[in-house]
C-alpha cells in the first residue's frame, strides 16, 4: 500500500494550499480517506476525514469553514483544500486511510510520508 501526498509548501498567513494524496495497493473506494498533522513538539492530531461516497465528511473544529476534503474514487486520489491559513496550521500533513469515521492516529491503517505546510506571519 502506497499513499502519496504532494502539494505542501510555504504560504503566507491568509493564503491557500492543496494537498492531494494519491492512493494505490489498496481497494481505495472501500476505506475512509483522511488527513492528520503534527506541529512540532504536539501529538498527531485529525484534520478531516470522508467516507467511500463522499457524502459524509468529518471536520476537527480548527478545520471547519477553512478546510474542505474530497476524494476521487476514479483517481484513488484524495484532496485537502485549505483556505484562510494561519501560522497555527504549520504541521506536517499526513494522509491516511482507516476503517473509522473521524481516525486518530491508533485507528489508521494506513499512512503517507507527510507533507510539510509552513504558514508565515
Amino acid at each position: 500500500v502506497q499513499l502519496v501526498e504532494s502539494g505542501g509548501g510555504l504560504v503566507q498567513a491568509g493564503g491557500s494550499l492543496r494537498l492531494s494524496c494519491a492512493a494505490s495497493g489498496l481497494s481505495f473506494s472501500t476505506y475512509i480517506m483522511a488527513w492528520l498533522r503534527q506541529a512540532p513538539g504536539k501529538e498527531r492530531e485529525s484534520v478531516a476525514a470522508v467516507d467511500w461516497s463522499g457524502s459524509s465528511i468529518y471536520y476537527a473544529d480548527f478545520a471547519k469553514g477553512r478546510f474542505t476534503i474530497s476524494r476521487d474514487n476514479v483517481k484513488n486520489t484524495v484532496y485537502l483544500q485549505m483556505n484562510s491559513l494561519k501560522p497555527e496550521d504549520t504541521a506536517v500533513y499526513y494522509c491516511a486511510a482507516s476503517r473509522v469515521r473521524m481516525p486518530t492516529p491508533p485507528t489508521v491503517n494506513y499512512w503517507g510520508q507527510g507533507t510539510q505546510v509552513t504558514v508565515s506571519s
